[in-house]
């Protein structure tokens, strides 16, 4: 079985997710779609449809977290130190071209947000960045050319 690294935080919003889905989202589908049923004709009852619809994306989503949470390989970045980086570490970069910075965390693929700064470890950036340290310069591939980073900080925790 495949393990899936992630933080902490990552798995308990994916813990949260699959609970919601479980005892609210799945009760509020069985409900209408009962309602649904009791308007007769189901062939041409579009809310049985949509509810039907609902239900099959729900049960998806709740057996690929289930999948995910048993399969789940929790790491703490306040174990690691060091200023190469790693999983979990926070990344302070700056844009060599444009000197914009921004900071990044090196997270789990099921637990990345790009606009909580939540990098997927699997994403090119990272990629790039796993094993250099401070001071570091690193080309990443991008549509409209590579862009040049340079590692300003690594912080763990």
């Amino acid at each position: 079985m495949q393990k899936f690294p992630m933080t902490g935080p990552g798995l308990e919003r994916l813990e949260d997710e699959l609970r919601k889905l479980k005892s609210e989202e799945r009760p509020a589908i069985i409900r209408a779609i009962a309602e649904a049923r009791s308007h007769g004709d189901l062939s041409e009852n579009a809310e049985y449809h949509a509810a039907r619809e609902r239900q099959s994306f729900t049960e998806g989503r709740i057996q690929e977290l289930e999948e995910i949470v048993s399969s789940a390989e929790v790491i703490d970045p306040a174990s690691l130190s060091g200023d190469q980086v790693k999983f979990g570490a926070r990344v302070k970069l700056v844009d060599e071209e444009t000197d914009k910075e921004a900071t990044y965390q090196i997270v789990g693929v099921y637990e990345a947000d790009i606009k909580q700064g939540l990098l997927s470890i699997s994403s090119p950036l990272a990629k790039s960045l796993i094993g250099k340290s401070i001071g570091d310069s690193v080309s990443v591939p991008a549509p409209g050319g590579d862009r040049t980073y340079e590692i300003l900080e690594v912080t763990y925790g």
